[in-house]
């Protein structure tokens, strides 16, 4: 199974911080990205094994991402 992860930096504690949004409770941080990959691969496997079939069958079909610039 495939999932779509976002990955990005906390610049205040430097970590990176993943998460795939179709999965509930899929969440991870690291200091290295070798280590978040490690940790998320965990996490995700533990997500899915707590889901039933019908909902792993469900989850939401990736289409993309889109960054958008807006004035503050």
């Amino acid at each position: 199974m495939k999932v779509t992860c976002y990955i990005e930096r906390d610049v205040e504690t430097g970590l990176y911080v993943a998460m795939v949004p179709s999965i509930p409770g899929a969440h991870t941080q690291a200091a290295t990205l070798d280590e978040l990959q490690r940790n998320l691969h965990e996490v995700v496997e533990l997500c899915l094994q707590e889901l039933s079939i019908d909902e792993r069958e469900s989850l939401p079909e990736f289409i993309g991402v889109q960054q958008l610039e807006v004035r503050v």
